[in-house]
């Protein structure tokens, strides 16, 4: 990655954290519960276990999203964070009574755990992101960890950045290593396909 891209993709988190921190309580829980109900409708119509996550901070959605999903009946596996950087691993969601604290100020699932190529059974892949694009370019925390999960998602499985409805913008800073999502979901507009969408 180049310097200028990093100080760029620095710049951009940093504005978009900062604007997160900034919305009053009442407008962060409205949009949890929009996201809430898009989630739930879009996995209605895909097949195979949704690997979803906790939002950390301010990030958009509350573990209600999660509990939503299982309660309609799917199957939920959460990412487990690898002791050495590399494709996450994932665990059967079963509760928020049953998450332990984990790495990175994550909450993970305590029962079995299952390797990286949990994901490829997935039929719907919900990203963390701090904003997307419309050619599908993802702003992640700079971890890396989406990037080397993603490409082991099957091909024409949604793969789907859950951002606030102002963080979809014309173009992000994007890398050769930086993997694109199919789409995006939002509180007012719900789901949007990106340029990178089947």
């Amino acid at each position: 990655m180049t310097a200028r891209a990093e100080t760029s993709k620095v710049d951009w988190r940093r504005r978009l954290l900062a604007a997160r921190r900034a919305l009053p309580a009442p407008v962060r829980a409205a949009r949890a519960e929009a996201l809430t109900r898009h989630a739930v409708a879009l996995a209605a119509g895909t097949g195979g276990p949704v690997c979803a996550y906790l939002p950390v901070g301010a990030e958009p959605g509350t573990p209600a999203l999660v509990e939503a999903l299982r309660d309609a009946g799917h199957e939920v596996l959460l990412p487990v964070v690898p002791a050495t950087p590399g494709a996450l691993g994932w665990a059967r969601f079963e509760g928020v009574d049953a998450l332990a604290a984990g790495p990175l100020g994550l909450r993970e699932p305590t029962g079995p755990r299952l390797d990286p190529t949990a994901v490829t059974s997935a039929g719907l892949v919900l990203v963390p992101a701090l904003a997307a694009d419309r050619d599908g370019g993802r702003l992640g925390r700079g971890g890396g960890y989406y990037d080397r999960t993603l490409p082991l998602v099957a091909a024409g499985t949604p793969q789907v950045a859950v951002v606030n409805d102002d963080e979809l913008v014309d173009r992000l800073p994007v890398e050769p290593h930086d993997q694109r999502v199919t789409h995006a979901l939002l509180p007012d507009a719900g789901l949007v396909a990106l340029g990178n969408s089947w």
